[in-house]
């Protein structure tokens, strides 16, 4: 799930882009309206966070120059207009939800699971595949019912290719998805991750197809 968050607040834009990374989102940060409405891509965002007060024009007319384009695109309107008349108006110019400043950050995770489940995109919170169970809420992984703890690099790793079993994931998808999350990678991360990641796994569950990438299978053959 890719968001853009437009936040000319640039403190607060890099604290959201962590914690919303740390969920396992995607993020793109802007900082006026113009870099908004040039940067928005409905093939490659998914949920538009919006501030209002922004520098080089009212985030309304943003919001209405999203709709134009745009009708069904989720967006979640962020700002420290706090009137319920503010907030009428928001909604009313196309957001599908408001939330004032200052605000918890478990509360607007939860307003965007709300927004994807909309959108038909949030998964189910526990992937199983084989015997072993992932819940991409929680970051929490058990194998035979068994808790196993993984550092964080290793659990997005996991996390990545489990979501794509059957698929083979490039070492180059592997990165930007570390990259993503806001990882640094060097040139044999991916391969350092998946070594120590395999010894925790049950046999052959993460499967290397030479000069491709990895895989895990759904079926476990």
């Amino acid at each position: 799930m890719r968001i853009l968050l437009v936040e000319d607040d640039k403190p607060l834009s890099n604290a959201l882009k962590v914690s919303l990374r740390k969920a396992n989102y995607t993020v793109d940060c802007v900082y006026d309206g113009a870099s908004a409405i040039s940067t928005l891509r409905p093939s490659q965002n998914d949920i538009v966070i919006l501030d209002l007060g922004l520098p080089d024009q009212d985030g309304l007319i943003v919001l209405k120059s999203i709709r134009k384009t745009n009708p069904t695109l989720p967006v979640l309107i962020l700002t420290a207009r706090d009137k319920t008349s503010d907030k009428i108006t928001g909604l009313d110019a196309g957001a599908d939800d408001y939330l004032p400043k200052p605000f918890e950050i478990d509360e607007l995770l939860a307003r965007l699971r709300v927004l994807e489940r909309r959108l038909g995109t949030c998964p189910e919170s526990v992937i199983t595949v084989q015997n072993v169970s992932l819940d991409t809420t929680h970051h929490t992984l058990t194998i035979d019912g068994d808790n196993v703890r993984l550092p964080r690099r290793e659990l997005m790793l996991l996390k990545a290719l489990i979501e794509n079993a059957g698929r083979i994931l490039s070492k180059h998808q592997l990165e930007s998805k570390l990259y993503e999350w806001g990882e640094e990678v060097s040139s044999n991360t991916i391969e350092v991750h998946i070594s120590h990641l395999r010894k925790k796994m049950p046999d052959n569950f993460i499967r290397t197809i030479r000069g491709v990438g990895y895989c895990i299978s759904n079926s476990g053959v």
